[in-house]
C-alpha cells in the first residue's frame, strides 16, 4: 500500500479530490467490508486514506481524542471535523481547542445554519426540553450532513461495546440517509482497549469523564451517571431518547 503520509500530502495538495459516485462507493464497501472486519485499526485509517484521499475526514464529538490521535499517526494532517451545536460543556470546548493545538491534524469546527438565540425565536426558548428529536436534527444530523458534502466517507468513534443499539456498526459501511462510506475503525475495540490506549499515548480525555460524564452531549441533554450504571444513561434521561440521529 502507498505510504499514508505522502497520500495525505498529495490529497491536501488536491491531487486526490474527484469524488466517486454512490454506485462506486457501494461497490467499495460491498468489497472490502468482510475483508476489513477484523483488520486493526491503524489499517483500517491506512486504507480509507489510500482509497479516498482528501475525501476522507475523522469526525470528534471531543469526548477524548483517542479517534484523532490514531488518525494522526497514520495520516498527518488529516481533516478531523468536530461539530458545535452552541449547547457544549465548557470542557468539550476546551478539548477541542486542545486537540487543534496538540496534534497533527487539520480541525474544522462546523455550526448549524442559526444561533441558538434564532432558533429560539423561531422555534421558542428551550426546544430541547419539548422536542429533542428536533433540536438534535437541526444542530446535529442538517449541519453534519451539509459538512460532510465534499467527503465521500468519514471515519467515527462509534464503538459496539457503548450500547445495544450499535453492536451491529460494522467496521466498514454505507450510510443510506448521507449516502457515504461510514468507517468505524474502534468498532471492536473494549472500553478497557480504549483506557490503555489514553493511557500508553498519553491521549487526551476531556475532564468530564473523570467528574462522572462517561458519555458527553450537549450540556442541557446530559447528567452525570452513578459507578456501574449504563454509561449512556445521563443522556436524554427521563426519555425514550438513545441517539442524536447521527448514527441512524
Amino acid at each position: 500500500m502507498t505510504a499514508p503520509n505522502t497520500l495525505a500530502a498529495r490529497a491536501r495538495r488536491g491531487s486526490l479530490t474527484e469524488g466517486r459516485s454512490t454506485e462506486e462507493l457501494k461497490e467499495i464497501v460491498l468489497h472490502v467490508g468482510a475483508e476489513l472486519e477484523l483488520a486493526p485499526a491503524e489499517d483500517i485509517i491506512e486504507w480509507a486514506v489510500a482509497t479516498f484521499g482528501a475525501r476522507f475526514c475523522v469526525t470528534s464529538s471531543m469526548g477524548d481524542a483517542v479517534l484523532s490521535h490514531l488518525a494522526s499517526t497514520v495520516a498527518p494532517g488529516v481533516d478531523v471535523v468536530f461539530l458545535d451545536t452552541g449547547y457544549h460543556f465548557a470542557e468539550t470546548i476546551g478539548t477541542r481547542d486542545a486537540v487543534a493545538a496538540t496534534l497533527p491534524v487539520n480541525l474544522l469546527t462546523i455550526t448549524p445554519v442559526q444561533t441558538v438565540a434564532e432558533q429560539d425565536a423561531e422555534h421558542g426558548p428551550e426546544l430541547y426540553k419539548r422536542d429533542p428529536d428536533l433540536c438534535c436534527a437541526l444542530r446535529k444530523v442538517a449541519p453534519l450532513k451539509d459538512a460532510l458534502a465534499e467527503y465521500d466517507a468519514w471515519a467515527t468513534g462509534l464503538r459496539r461495546a457503548e450500547t445495544h443499539n450499535r453492536v451491529i456498526a460494522p467496521v466498514v459501511g454505507w450510510d443510506e440517509k448521507k449516502q457515504k462510506v461510514k468507517v468505524s475503525p474502534l468498532a471492536r475495540w473494549s472500553d478497557e482497549e480504549v483506557e490503555r490506549y489514553i493511557v500508553e499515548n498519553g491521549v487526551l480525555v476531556n475532564p468530564l469523564v473523570y467528574d462522572g460524564y462517561p458519555s458527553i452531549g450537549c450540556w442541557p441533554c446530559t447528567q452525570r451517571v452513578a459507578p456501574g450504571e449504563d454509561p449512556r444513561s445521563g443522556r436524554w434521561a427521563g426519555t425514550n431518547k438513545t441517539e442524536c440521529g447521527i448514527n441512524q
